[in-house]
C-alpha cells in the first residue's frame, strides 16, 4: 500500500519494483530498478527517505527517521532480510546483512559489508570496503575480491529479479 502522509507523498521510479503486501508512506523517494520486497514498511512521516537507483529492501525490512535526521540509501545498496535502517546513511554498494540494526546518524561506508545480525550503535562510522559484525559492530577487516564478487552479484540478481516480478504484476512475462 502506498500512503500519502499530510501534503507528502512517495515518489516511486517506474522501474522499481514493489512487492505485495509493502506499505510505503509519506516523504520517500525510490530510484530506478529498486526493489521493495515482501511485507517491509518504509515510513517517511518524520523526515525524508532517499533510496537510490538498484538498491534492494529485502522481506519485512523496516525503514524510519527521527524529527530531522533523514535515512539515505545511495545506489547499489543490499538491504538483507528483516533489517531496521533507522535515520542513517548507507553509501553506495554497502550491503547491510539479515537481521541487522542501524541506528540513528551512523553512517556506512561505500562498498562496507554489514555481517548479519549486527548492531551498528548511534553515530557510529564504518568505513568503506570494510567488514564490520557484532553487537556492536565492530571492523573485522577489509573487503576481499571475493566479497566485492558476491556483493555484485547479489545487487545484479536482485535488480533482475525485481525486474522479473515486475513483469508478472504488468502481466508481461512470456
Amino acid at each position: 500500500m502506498i500512503y500519502p502522509f499530510k501534503d507528502k507523498y512517495p515518489v516511486i521510479a517506474d522501474t522499481a519494483y514493489i512487492a505485495d503486501f509493502v506499505t510505503i508512506t509519506g516523504d520517500v523517494e525510490i530510484g530506478d530498478e529498486s526493489s521493495v520486497w515482501f511485507n517491509s514498511v518504509i515510513r517517511g512521516d518524520v523526515a525524508p527517505t532517499r533510496i537510490g537507483k538498484k538498491v534492494n529492501i529485502q522481506d519485512n525490512s523496516v525503514l524510519h527517521q527521527s524529527p530531522n535526521n533523514p535515512l539515505i540509501l545511495e545506489d547499489e545498496v543490499t538491504v538483507g532480510h528483516q533489517v531496521i535502517l533507522h535515520s542513517c546513511i548507507i553509501r553506495k554498494g554497502a550491503l547491510i546483512g539479515m537481521g541487522s540494526i542501524i541506528l540513528d546518524q551512523a553512517e556506512i561506508g561505500e562498498g562496507a559489508f554489514i555481517g548479519a545480525g549486527s548492531l551498528v550503535p548511534q553515530g557510529k562510522k564504518i568505513p568503506p570496503n570494510t567488514l564490520a559484525f557484532g553487537r556492536p559492530a565492530k571492523v573485522i577487516r577489509e573487503i576481499s575480491p571475493e566479497d566485492i564478487k558476491e556483493m555484485e552479484r547479489i545487487t545484479r540478481e536482485y535488480a533482475e529479479k525485481g525486474q522479473f516480478y515486475k513483469s508478472l504484476q504488468k502481466g508481461t512475462q512470456s
